[in-house]
């Protein structure tokens, strides 16, 4: 038998794959990454988190000049759109990102490997027709957008999160099918933008997972903002002629049908794992009913000397937990001990405000015990008072006995970075007291976590 090409061959360059790549090359590995892209950072950096964030903080600022909040400052200004020079510099963050990881493999001497790659055996991946041989191969695919029944999205009039991200014009009507933190977000680039758009959610609230008072209050911000939400609703049909989108809509519950026409449909109803093609059955492999690989603690699948990491293995579907997961198993195949802990993965939506969360709702936590809750509005916080920003609030969860901190829940200007802190706060196990009695600097939007902290001690001091 010949000898391995590679210690480590990590299909899929993503947030989990390409992190995996450069610590595994780090800890002093020979590895190679196989990416059929013709730039790395797969989804994420592509065409997902990146260039999301990139349209959702131009469109911020177009929204601020368009709609006064600029004016109630006293910058007066007539804002006007060019749609193309917005589009471009998305392109030019992505380009810069998946820039840099390139740069990055080969700083650590990291093989791209440029193709797609397919099982023929435990230890060996075709890609375009050659085969490379590794001790270990870890599955870094990631996941793709899931499609709705009998609907087909041709990137004009019905797209997908890749082509929302891409429209040539604002669209006069757009419904986005799906209200999760995808379709949400892309929605609300579009809104700012100057489109009318209809939310409609199968669920009775947005936000599937997230605690309820977030999902009620988000409700209520969409609307303020002007989106027009249907939820308990279902998509029966989306019938395409010329540039019109003819959508069927049925309450979930049951009911009479109606129609409604758009000029661009977003469907965002998920995310799949990306396992097709990949030649599982020649190894052995089966994924689970939802199409995931099953792993042991350590992403071990039950084919010795495979691994699995991010959206294709059970968990979030997010690239900071890919991440966390792609450092993890290289440090496990070169014989130290990865640590990932899944219960403190925080989940930001990146809308206006920020909807953000770590550990378990309120739900779940009654369901394990007796908890103590304290909340403080935004509305009281010094720092969003300046800034003209009073929606949202931040809400501490611990449990009643050991006062330990359970979960998170915040929406606010800055959620996204202000739940950082309740992730260590979480890691090391903090009580509330804990976050209640650090020095938080003034004026701050953090000091909503402590006084929410505070809340839960029963003495809140600015409400």
């Amino acid at each position: 038998m010949a000898e391995y090409d590679y210690d480590v061959l990590i299909i899929g360059s993503g947030p989990g794959g390409y992190v995996a790549a450069i610590r595994a090359a780090q800890l002093g590995l020979k590895v190679a990454c196989i990416e059929g892209r013709e730039t790395l950072g797969g989804t994420c950096l592509n065409v997902g988190c990146i260039p999301s964030k990139a349209m959702l903080h131009a469109s911020e600022y177009f929204d601020a000049a368009a709609n006064g909040a600029m004016a109630k400052m006293g910058v007066i200004v007539t804002p006007k759109l060019d749609l193309p020079a917005m589009h471009a510099q998305r392109l030019d963050a992505v380009k810069q990102l998946t820039g840099g990881i390139e740069f990055l493999f080969k700083k650590n001497k990291v093989d791209w490997i440029k193709g797609y790659g397919r099982f023929t055996a435990a230890d060996t991946v075709d890609v375009a027709g050659k085969s490379y041989r590794a001790k270990n191969i870890v599955i870094a695919t990631g996941s793709s957008v899931t499609p709705l029944p009998g609907v087909t999205v041709d990137q004009k009039v019905v797209v997908d999160s890749t082509g929302a991200l891409e429209l040539a014009k604002v669209p006069k009507k757009m419904v986005v099918i799906g209200g999760g933190v995808i379709g949400l977000e892309l929605g609300s680039v579009w809104r700012r933008l100057g489109a009318d758009v209809l939310v409609v959610e199968f669920l009775d609230q947005l936000l599937p997972g997230m605690d309820m008072d977030i999902r009620k209050e988000a409700a209520k911000i969409f609307k303020k903002q002007g989106m027009t939400l249907k939820l308990g609703t279902k998509v029966t049909g989306v019938a395409v002629k010329g540039s019109t989108a003819t959508l069927t809509l049925e309450p979930a519950a049951g009911g009479a049908a109606e129609t409604l026409d758009a000029d661009c449909v977003l469907v965002s109803i998920g995310r799949r794992p990306n396992t097709e093609g990949l030649g599982l059955d020649a190894i052995g492999l089966v994924p689970n009913a939802r199409g995931q690989i099953e792993i042991g603690h350590d992403f071990r699948t039950a084919i010795p000397g495979v691994w699995a990491i991010g959206d294709v293995v059970p968990g979030p579907m997010l690239a900071h937990k890919a991440e966390d997961e792609g450092i993890a198993v290289a440090e496990y195949i070169a014989g130290q001990t990865g640590i990932v802990n899944h219960a403190v993965i925080p989940g930001v939506v990146y809308t206006w405000p920020e909807i953000a969360g770590v550990g378990l709702t309120e739900d779940q936590a009654r369901e394990q015990g007796e908890i103590k809750v304290g909340k403080f509005p935004m509305l009281g916080n010094s720092r969003a008072k300046t800034n003209h920003e009073p929606d949202g609030f931040v809400k501490v969860i611990a449990d009643a006995r050991t006062d330990r901190v359970l979960g998170v829940w915040a929406i606010a200007s800055v959620a996204g970075t202000m739940i950082a802190e309740a992730c260590v706060a979480m890691e090391f196990g903090a009580t509330s007291e804990d976050i209640a009695y650090t020095c938080h600097a003034h004026p701050t939007h953090s000091e909503a976590m402590k006084e929410a902290a505070m809340g839960v001690m029963g003495k809140p001091i600015h409400i």
